[in-house]
């Protein structure tokens, strides 16, 4: 399965192998405990909030992550 936009965190981080993927970007984003909250939010939203672009998570970066998860097959 391919993840998107509309996959949620919750998705991303039920993969073991996309958890260091994640950290590379966010650094700590895995083992944040707020991200409890966050697990049925789909990555489209969260680049929706205006808030997301001040913690660096852009469009770009968001579909570069994608790309890279996604090779793993």
């Amino acid at each position: 399965m391919a993840y998107t936009m509309d996959s949620t965190l919750g998705e991303l981080i039920a993969d073991a192998r996309v958890r260091p993927i994640l950290d590379q970007y966010v650094p700590g984003a895995s083992t944040n405990p707020q991200l409890a909250m966050f697990k049925g939010v789909s990555l489209r939203m969260i680049v929706s909030n205006p808030m997301a672009a001040q913690f660096g998570i852009t469009e770009d970066k968001v579909k570069a992550f994608l790309a890279e998860v996604n090779k793993l097959g």
